[in-house]
């Protein structure tokens, strides 16, 4: 608004230069051209006729500056037709005032804006060179080198505008002088050199150049009088704004607004040039309604960046240069990277449009219900310190569920959906359950409910199924996605029947965070197979958490905000070892949350209809045990029947040799004993149960 209003005083100043160099042009006529005097005088009165006519962007002045013009452009050109020369009269009285507003006061004005163009440069280059310090390699030397550049050239810029605006603002009362000096001058000479104009300067005529006189000597005096206010505004600026000229102020005597609906001010964008490149421009930012817009230097209106209802703001990491966040919008096709000048800034930049998402401006007084909403849910969400606590309970349950069918939400994160009018809040989340915010890897806190001969705490894990020593757990799985993911928070809930647990999470999640200022988020690889679910640490391939596929019981994904998604995981553990608890994990993607819960859909079904496939080989390597077992007895009782037959017909040809000699017995029995030594013990059983 400032450079705006200081636009139209620079064309009003151009205005008046324009029309003063016409004016001091036809004066000169007069004071060179004594044999033109009377074209010139009738010139002269032309222009101050046509003073109405002009278009001054500030308005031209009142009715009686413009009565008193047109009854000097009158009396002039009733003395256009005088063909007397005065030179030295003119020369002191008409064209020295005019010579002076025109020589001196307007040049002023020009260097005056030179100078401020010069200052406003030197801040916009110390302001760019402090944005680009760095926070990891910081040198105190340059730091203090760069915040006094930026101090001395924010002074400097401060102090040269001050002084242009109340040169400015000068230039309206020097415009009338300039105007009626000359004219004063011209008519007093004219006066004494006719002296036998009484015929066309009468008494009134007098009286009226008299009450000019004293017009002009009352409008010096106030300008005068608003000359010394405007000085000793400048120097009670000057002092107050001592301590805002330090780009990035003392939190502690300036604070941050954390309940603002509203915000401008300049912020550094980030434009991609190439695949890797990049470059940052300032401009100046401002909220309207539920919209972000930008607006350049010298443009008439700001223009449309981002749509922000519903968006998501965090803060990020962005090429070693501090107070960085980035905005994504509700459909996660369109983000952008901003830098703020300051801590504060930066802070009130994020809440602020953390409010705007949520449509707190639509309401009749939105910084008192801002401020409502964050101390309510500042009572009602407490950050818990320890994840690992969560998780010293976690083994797998016993008992399966049917695959988890996947739904997706109606309506926006933080809106009351139709389960949620039929079901409290309190039965999805407890109001006091304590949220964690960060992963602990189980490197080197092992989990009671994994075994460590598993080999799952702590070991590296190839997440393309690559193994160069012992077989990996996820080695025979079909089915291997790897997606990239940020962790925002898990908590425990109350429910895992209904999707509504996700998206009451995801508000309460998201709620906390930009309560307490927890802007970044760990990022992890997911590992979907067909087996579990894996986060798995991108630098070290370590694996932080593993999440068995049959407990995870609910996963859904947001129908707006695409990247946001999340799944609920049934343990078993507690304070009894048969009480189960459902923990809900909240994750944002760099793609669709759409893709990810598919993919866990899919293991699911493989992993369902693999469960199926060994259920029935089970069931047929029973069978085929079975029937092998009955084809053994059947061989046993074929072989026993046999061995009947033999011993029936030996008993009958013993029978007929019943009469012969002892020798032909022996050689009998021994036959027999022979056969009996062949049959084998099940035959000398059965031989022995028959005689």
């Amino acid at each position: 608004q400032t450079r705006s209003l200081l636009g139209v005083f620079e064309e009003d100043a151009a205005a008046i230069s324009n029309y003063i160099n016409q004016l001091f042009q036809a004066m000169h006529r007069i004071y060179d051209a004594q044999n033109e005097l009377s074209a010139a005088t009738h010139l002269t009165s032309k222009l101050l006729k046509e003073y109405e006519k002009q278009r001054f962007p500030l308005g031209g002045d009142d009715e009686v500056m413009t009565s008193t013009l047109q009854q000097f452009a009158k009396v002039i050109d009733e003395l256009s037709s005088c063909h007397a020369v005065l030179s030295t009269q003119l020369a002191d009285a008409m064209m020295f005032p005019i010579t002076q507003f025109k020589e001196r006061d307007l040049k002023e004005i020009l260097t005056l804006k030179e100078v401020f163009q010069i200052s406003s440069n030197d801040h916009d280059a110390a302001i760019t060179r402090y944005s680009r310090l760095s926070k990891r390699r910081e040198n105190e030397k340059i730091k203090a080198e760069v915040t006094e550049d930026v101090y001395t050239s924010r002074k400097k810029q401060h102090q040269t505008m001050m002084h242009y605006f109340c040169a400015l603002n000068t230039l309206q009362y020097k415009k009338k002088i300039a105007l009626l000096e000359p004219l004063l001058g011209y008519m007093q000479a004219q006066i004494s050199f006719f002296k036998m104009g009484s015929e066309n300067l009468t008494e009134q005529l007098e009286e009226f150049l008299t009450n000019i006189g004293t017009s002009v000597q009352n409008v010096r005096r106030e300008m005068d009088c608003e000359v010394e206010n405007m000085q000793q505004t400048i120097e009670d600026l000057e002092v107050a704004s001592d301590p805002l000229y330090l780009p990035d102020p003392d939190p502690t005597k300036f604070p941050a607004h954390r309940n603002l609906t509203r915000k401008a001010g300049y912020l550094n964008a980030r434009n991609k040039t190439g695949l890797v490149s990049s470059s940052w421009e300032r401009q100046f930012y401002f909220t309207q309604g539920g919209n972000l817009m930008s607006q350049a230097r010298g443009d008439v209106a700001g223009g449309l960046v981002m749509d922000i209802d519903n968006c998501s703001v965090m803060a990020v990491d962005c090429e070693d240069r501090r107070y960085c966040f980035q905005i994504t919008s509700f459909d996660g096709k369109k983000s952008s990277i901003l830098q703020a000048e300051s801590k504060k800034d930066y802070e009130e930049w994020i809440c602020t449009i953390n409010n705007i998402s949520k449509q707190i401006y639509l309401s009749e007084n939105p910084e008192e219900i801002a401020a409502r909403v964050n101390q309510s849910a500042l009572e009602a969400v407490t950050p818990s310190p320890s994840f690992q606590q969560r998780h010293e309970s976690m083994r797998p349950a016993g008992q399966s569920r049917p695959p988890a069918a996947r739904t997706s939400s109606t309506g926006s994160l933080g809106s009351d959906s139709a389960a949620l009018s039929a079901l409290s809040l309190d039965s999805l989340v407890a109001p006091d359950t304590p949220i964690q915010f960060d992963i602990i890897s189980p490197v080197s806190e092992d989990l009671p409910g994994q075994a460590k001969s598993s080999g799952q705490s702590g070991r590296r894990t190839n997440p393309f199924g690559e193994s160069g020593g012992s077989k990996s757990e996820t080695e025979d799985s079909i089915l291997h996605q790897l997606f990239i993911v940020r962790f925002l928070g898990s908590m425990e809930v109350k429910s895992d029947e209904s999707p509504d647990v996700v998206y009451e999470t995801m508000r309460q999640i998201l709620a906390a965070r930009a309560i307490h200022n927890v802007f970044r988020m760990t990022e992890s690889h997911l590992l979907v197979t067909c087996d579990c679910l894996k986060l798995i640490d991108p630098q070290t391939q370590v694996t932080r958490l593993r999440f068995p596929l049959p407990n995870v019981v609910l996963y859904a994904t947001h129908q707006e905000n695409k990247r946001l998604f999340g799944f609920v995981l049934r343990t078993a553990g507690g304070r009894a070892e048969s009480h189960q608890t459902s923990i809900c994990y909240i994750f944002e993607s760099n793609n669709e949350g759409e893709k990810i819960c598919d993919s866990v859909g899919l293991a699911k079904q493989i992993a369902f209809h693999a469960e199926l496939d060994r259920k029935a080989s089970e069931k047929q390597k029973e069978i085929d045990r079975v029937k092998e077992k009955q084809q053994k007895e059947l061989n046993k009782q074929k072989q026993i029947e046999k061995d009947l037959e033999e011993q029936s017909r030996l008993i009958a040809a013993s029978s007929r040799s019943n009469q012969s000699s002892g020798e032909g017995q022996f050689v009998v029995l021994s036959s027999s004993q022979s056969e009996d030594s062949d049959l084998g013990e099940d035959g000398k059983k059965k031989r022995e149960s028959e005689a």
